[in-house]
């Protein structure tokens, strides 16, 4: 049966590459109704934190892509111990002058070691280039290769899929899988994620652009960022580009993943990728209106916003903004009681002057005052409004747009008119004809 795995180390929050790795992992599990494993690798001691811990648990949980099976490394030692045991009492390894168990790499019976991964074919390296390398510490502490086959190998792990960064160590796992007397897994490195200006993208270098959960405080919406993070480094063969979490799991293949890396495209100014937020926008876009309405609330939280007031808003901002954050400020004057401050030449329709920007304001305060309050009914009046005053309704709608919005643009007038009430549109136009 096909397992994979995902084995982050808890010394930094969630790096948007490991994201990746957990993604790919997680669609090559259920295109083909395998095992999704997830492993915390937390034998470090000095460098793992339980900061660093929380903030993998938050953004795997944002994600929202479960696992069948959890484990701690750090819970499975004695297993460790007992592999590097075992590889010891078949002579495969040696203790040295410090007490570290070291792995023979068998240069004069092997010339080299290979292996054919899944992405980038066959791999060698010579037996002569891989140093006799450490399995236990002299405290008896597992090292790194030791802790990740010992556990491959016990869950029975058939397919790593993880960074190209990690090619270079599979040449040892290899050695140490076959002393174990164990089939090595198959093996598919993924190409790295990198920066516009070609470096690695690194926590230290790039910041918060790399961590998951500053796309989730930005208003990306999980489903679209894991979208966004598929198409760096894999393509479906078919150009297409927006697509479900379903839609993903059916065309996912390992044939799919590009050899070369993957930019990253962001600059200090707008730190997300433009392809990132258009996939956002699309997929806000076909989101059903109650679970978009529900997904704005925590972005209009400074406002106090009811529910039942962001479910009338929610459907006329859908296909004005990119992220969810954009409510604050696509939507604002939905929510307060006073418009911010705003230039009264706005007012002015284009092509007219004071007089028609008053005259459409005045007329629109007797309509308001007397017509029911439905789009319909709203949208009859202004036009023969316009009609009746010989100018055109956009001249007619531009000044009532700015009164009641603070700006030119908005979203549907008379949508947003009926969102906000009579009451509050009478104010707002009587305050734009003082400003006249």
């Amino acid at each position: 049966m096909l397992r994979v795995r995902f084995a982050p180390s808890p010394t930094g929050y969630l790096h948007i590459g490991s994201a990746r790795t957990f993604i790919f992992n997680w669609l090559y599990a259920r295109h083909h109704s395998g095992t999704m494993i997830l492993r915390i690798d937390d034998t470090d001691i000095e460098r793992n934190t339980q900061q660093s811990l929380d903030s993998i648990f938050e953004g795997l949980k944002w994600l929202d892509l479960e696992w069948d099976e959890f484990y701690r490394q750090s819970e499975r030692d004695d297993l460790h111990r007992r592999a590097a045991e075992e590889i010891l009492n078949k002579g495969f390894a040696y203790r040295d002058s410090e007490g570290v168990v070291r792995f023979r790499v068998p240069r004069e019976t092997r010339a080299e070691v290979t292996f054919t991964d899944l992405v980038y074919g066959l791999q060698t390296k010579g037996t002569a280039d891989i140093e006799d390398f450490a399995l236990l510490r002299s405290n008896g502490a597992p090292t790194y290769h030791m802790a990740s086959c010992a556990d491959d190998a016990d869950l029975r792990i058939s397919h790593i899929i993880r960074g190209q960064d990690h090619l270079t160590n599979t040449f040892k796992h290899v050695l140490i899988f076959e002393a174990l007397g164990v089939e090595p897994p198959k093996f598919a490195h993924l190409p790295l994620l990198i920066a516009p200006d070609g470096s690695k993208l690194s926590k230290r270098k790039h910041g918060p652009v790399v961590s998951v959960t500053t796309y989730r405080d930005a208003g990306f919406l999980a489903q679209s960022f894991v979208n966004f993070l598929c198409l760096l480094g894999w393509s479906p063969k078919n150009d297409r580009e927006k697509m479900s979490r379903q839609e993903l799991i059916d065309a996912f293949t390992l044939e799919g993943v590009n050899k070369s890396n993957a930019t990253v495209n962001f600059t200090e100014e707008d730190p997300f990728d433009p392809k990132a937020l258009w996939l956002n926008a699309e997929h806000l876009k076909t989101l059903p209106i109650e679970e978009l309405a529900a997904d704005l609330l925590p972005f209009a939280a400074e406002f106090h916003v009811s529910a039942e007031k962001m479910l009338k808003v929610a459907p006329l901002i859908q296909e004005r903004i990119k992220t969810l954050k954009d409510v604050a400020t696509v939507a604002d004057f939905f929510f307060v009681d006073q418009l911010p401050p705003y230039d009264a030449a706005e007012l002015i329709p284009q092509k007219g002057d004071l007089a028609m920007a008053r005259l459409a304001l005045e007329k629109s305060r007797e309509i308001l005052a007397a017509t029911d309050f439905n789009h319909d009914a709203l949208d009859a009046a202004f036009r023969a409004a316009a009609a009746e005053l010989k100018i055109k309704p956009g001249q007619m709608f531009q000044p009532i747009r700015v009164a009641v919005c603070g700006r030119k643009n908005s979203p549907p007038l008379f949508e947003t008119l009926v969102v906000l009430g009579r009451e509050t549109s009478l104010k707002r136009i009587g305050e734009a004809i003082k400003k006249l």
